[in-house]
């Protein structure tokens, strides 16, 4: 009765699936390691911001250039204050607001974005105080550059004078007539009336719609899996039940089906 497994239909059926099952199930596995290495990454950079508000702060030429590993780290750094910005549409526990962006011009002749704080409501250059003059050493967690549309951060152009919509140094090198680092800081403690912003984890280190994205892969290749080994099944089952029929003599022949010539 499985003697039709040894034609070569059902060879290439046979090889199919023994090829498929295996794929699908690696496939899967895959992508569940994905997800899974992207949940650690999630909780290492938590850990690592967490971690960092109580190390020692360090020079800020050690730590740069800004990645997943020096994300978060507290930085020190001397300057004058020159230049202030406002960056609008920014949330903090809820509420609008907006940061408070201050260049910080060092010894080297780069300026480095400085958030010295938030402030609720609509960006406005009245609301906030003027930066301290004189030299200043700032401490504060470094962050690596903004990218528009990332992390909620505006692709909003066309801003009024004394405003950007990112921080990041391809943006700020067009406001500013001096070089400027590829990174920034958010001061430990917010000037005088200002709300402290807290440091983020690194970029592509968060639970984001990627990691979603390789756990739905995930059950897609496990599926994929099942639903090959239910077809060879439903495929084996229907031949097995037309041999069985046919060695019944329930099957019709096909000279019985051919059409019968009609009398003229």
């Amino acid at each position: 009765m499985y003697r039709f497994l040894l034609t070569p239909r059902w060879w290439g059926i046979n090889v199919f699936v023994l090829l498929a099952i295996p794929f699908c199930i690696f496939m899967g596995s895959w992508q569940l390691s994905r997800f899974e290495s992207r949940v650690e990454a999630h909780r290492s950079a938590d850990k690592q911001v967490a971690d960092a508000r109580t190390e020692a702060a360090r020079p800020l030429a050690d730590l740069l250039p800004v990645d997943q590993s020096t994300s978060g780290k507290r930085a020190t750094v001397s300057g004058r204050y020159a230049k202030q910005l406002l960056v609008p549409d920014r949330q903090l526990d809820g509420r609008d607001g907006f940061y408070v962006l201050t260049l910080l011009r060092t010894d080297s002749g780069r300026a480095l974005p400085v958030v010295r704080g938030w402030l609720p409501g609509r960006a406005g250059a009245a609301e906030v105080s003027a930066p301290p003059s004189g030299e200043v050493t700032v401490t504060g967690a470094l962050q690596a550059s903004e990218t528009p549309g990332d992390n909620g951060v505006s692709t909003q152009g066309g801003l009024p004078s004394g405003q950007t919509a990112a921080i990041s140094a391809a943006s700020l090198v067009n406001l500013v007539p001096y070089p400027v680092y590829d990174a920034w800081i958010t001061l430990d403690k917010a000037d005088a009336g200002m709300t402290a912003v807290p440091a983020t984890a690194p970029d592509n280190s968060g639970l984001d719609l990627k990691a979603f994205q390789n756990l739905g892969y995930t059950g897609e290749w496990f599926v994929f899996a099942g639903f090959t080994v239910f077809m060879w099944f439903r495929l084996l089952r229907r031949e097995v039940e037309f041999a069985r029929d046919a060695a019944l003599g329930l099957v019709p022949d096909e000279e019985s089906q051919a059409p019968q010539p009609t009398a003229v």
